[in-house]
């Protein structure tokens, strides 16, 4: 088991699901963003919940699942396109269990469950991740790419490597979950 990650608890703020998010955390339109619980979000990163169509009937711009940790100075905002002379945003949803690393840029549409994605990534509008796939570090996926199931994406731009094993769920959920059972309070170090 590897040792716990300490935080201070007056730089956190713990809501009654779970999740925990930096107050070095800018998140922008709250209202705006659903976070499904246990889910981190570290400090520098930035989710820019305002970002919205116009127009009733469109609130939820990004959707978070259980178990996503958002790595320090993450960038995730929602995809947009002009579409006969309109400009829209278009809503984002990040399934369970999903890894995004530090420095990381996301505009993806769709990020399925049990997806790992490394540092310094950038994915671009659009983008479609099936679940239990994995991006390198440093991978920049281009726009409107899908990435299938089970596989793993590397290099810029982005492209197929190798598929990966079948216990990929598993692994990552087990991940996701220590690494959040590792995520303490200093105040609870003894």
């Amino acid at each position: 088991m590897e040792p716990p990650i300490y935080y201070k608890r007056s730089e956190y703020i713990e809501t009654d699901t779970g999740n925990k998010v930096s107050r070095r955390a800018t998140i922008a339109g709250p209202q705006n963003i659903i976070l499904g619980g246990k889910t981190i979000i570290a400090n520098g990163a930035i989710i820019r919940g305002d970002l919205r169509r116009t127009g009733p009937g469109h609130a939820v711009v990004i959707s978070l699942g259980r178990y996503c940790l958002i790595g320090v100075d993450c960038v995730m905002r929602p995809p947009y396109k002009t579409y006969r002379g309109n400009f829209n945003y278009y809503p984002m949803k990040i399934g369970d269990h999903v890894h995004i690393g530090s420095n990381t840029v996301v505009e993806a549409a769709q990020i399925g469950n049990y997806v790992e994605i490394g540092k310094n990534c950038v994915i671009g509008k659009f983008t479609i991740i099936k679940d239990c796939a994995k991006i390198a570090d440093g991978t920049i996926i281009p726009p409107n790419t899908v990435v299938p199931a089970l596989s793993l994406f590397a290099g810029s731009p982005g492209r197929f490597v190798e598929d990966l094993p079948e216990s990929t769920q598993e692994m990552v959920e087990a991940q996701t979950k220590q690494y959040y059972t590792r995520f303490q309070p200093e105040a609870d170090a003894r």
